[in-house]
């Protein structure tokens, strides 16, 4: 038993996470300047999201769609009237000293996240979905010197709230990759934690087992990919579950994970909102969401993750773990879905995106791509030939391997070459004889009962038709010719 395993007998982990979603559009929330990455430094700003005095923010009404659309997805409740606030703290990525958000009046209120942990369906509920402005990034050189880049602050986010209900660092982690699913499938945020444009913070407390009472609980930041965010809770529990066996008390506070230590330290004392002096925003007017804007955003809104995964598993009849793995990345569903919509049989489609195209993308979002190598059309078109019984399971695999390196289709590769499946019944049955009769010794030990020598001479037969031969036809030819038959 690990020593994770050991704390988790004595005591259960309470897990709330925060996730800030940057939201796809073009410029930023009250400015105009571009909300893009990955541009030189200080390039894209503007005097609002500068904070200049005198400067007064414009809404980005293309945000509050994006997070009314999220609301809708999760099951929350929409606030038609909504205010932003002054969020007051001080620090260099920060030059108003203060963050336009949301506090007592979010956007949205309530719904939901459901998703799979090991095949089991959970469900954690929701406190709210508020918008809110980003800060700058502060830049530390090596030297000791720091520069702050500011073509982040202003960029529009949605802070993602969740009530504590998660239980273990693996349930935080695919908690955190169904809302990034989720936000991808609508199109509202790319999902590029390397990027930061998908970041989580984790509260994280213990309780003794049958204490109802939530313990000191910590905030974990900086978490950038799933591994993280299990990693750091995982130190976390353990780190205050040996301060709790020792009769220590937990701090209440901010801490930084820091992946190359695999540790987390120590970064401030946890603000209370009282310490950030919240009041309305005086220079915005109240959000007003009015009835036409609500319907457009609900008729907008796409086939969601799980309930393409009820499709998958109910009407196309896919075992739960392979409609979990197609819904995961958009562009996989819709790869699959295009090859099922071009003829292929949904169950042979799935085996073949999820054994074959998965294994040869080093990023499933490739999937998407206009020029990849096999074009669903292509792939179901190979899937059939298969099913057919044209191309045997292992020249199927053949030419799915030359079509992705050749860029060429199943049907040019067997004509070119031909490498259609044998099925002729006397071409096989002399194959068969010729086998068996060239292995007089196998033939008698087989008959004397080493039935396992079934696979020596299908073998052999395979060699003996450069493997085009239905293995199907010479399993029951050689069967009847060593008398099994």
């Amino acid at each position: 038993m690990s020593t994770l395993e050991k704390h988790l007998q004595k005591y259960e982990v309470v897990i709330g996470l925060e996730i800030h979603a940057q939201l796809a559009t073009q410029s930023k929330i009250f400015s105009w300047s571009s909300a893009a990455f990955g541009a030189d430094p200080n390039t894209h700003t503007d005097p609002v999201c500068l904070g200049m005095p005198g400067t007064l923010p414009v809404l980005n009404h293309a945000a509050v769609d994006s997070a009314v659309r999220l609301g809708l997805a999760a099951g929350c409740k929409i606030r038609q009237r909504c205010r932003f606030s002054r969020k007051h703290y001080f620090y260099p990525d920060l030059p108003k000293g203060f963050q336009i958000s949301q506090f007592d009046e979010p956007i949205c209120d309530g719904g939901a996240i459901t998703f799979r942990l090991r095949g089991e369906a959970r469900s954690v509920r929701l406190v709210r979905i508020h918008l809110e402005e980003d800060a700058g990034k502060n830049l530390h050189a090596a030297a000791g010197v720091s520069f702050v880049d500011y073509n982040r602050a202003g960029v529009p986010l949605c802070e993602i709230v969740s009530e504590p209900d998660i239980r273990s660092a693996e349930e935080a982690a695919e908690y955190v990759r169904a809302v990034r699913a989720l936000v991808r499938y609508l199109g509202i945020c790319d999902g590029n934690m390397e990027e930061g444009s998908l970041r989580c913070d984790a509260n994280v407390s213990l309780r003794l087992r049958g204490v109802q009472a939530y313990g000191t609980r910590t905030e974990l930041k900086n978490m950038n990919s799933f591994k993280n965010v299990r990693d750091a809770i995982e130190h976390e529990i353990k780190r205050q579950a040996e301060l709790l066996d020792r009769g220590e008390r937990i701090i209440q506070e901010t801490r930084l994970w820091d992946a190359s230590r695999g540790i987390t330290a120590a970064m401030r004392s946890k603000e209370q909102a009282h310490d950030y002096r919240y009041f309305p925003e005086p220079d915005l007017p109240p959000l007003v969401v009015d009835d036409a804007a609500l319907a457009a955003a609900r008729k907008s809104l796409p086939e969601l993750p799980e309930d393409r995964f009820a499709r998958y598993t109910i009407a196309s009849g896919l075992s739960p773990q392979d409609a979990g793995v197609l819904v995961a990345e958009k562009e996989i569903a819709a790869y699959f879905d295009a090859t099922v919509a071009a003829g292929a049989v949904p169950k042979r489609a799935a085996n073949w995106v999820i054994n074959e195209v998965l294994a040869r993308v080093d990023d499933p979002r490739r999937l998407g791509d206009a020029d990849l190598p096999i074009a669903p059309a292509a792939l179901a078109e190979l899937v059939a030939l298969v099913e057919k019984g044209i191309l045997s399971g292992k020249l199927g695999k053949d030419v799915f391997a030359r079509m992705w390196t050749e860029r060429r289709k199943a049907g040019d590769i067997i004509a070119a070459e031909g490498l259609a499946q044998v099925s002729d019944s006397g071409a096989l049955e002399e194959a068969c004889k010729r086998v068996v009769d060239a292995n007089p010794d196998e033939a008698a030990r087989f008959r004397g009962g080493k039935t396992q020598l079934m696979g020596f001479f299908v073998g052999a037969v395979m060699k003996e038709t450069s493997g085009k031969a239905n293995p199907k036809s010479v399993n029951e030819i050689l069967r009847r010719l060593l008398g099994q038959g």
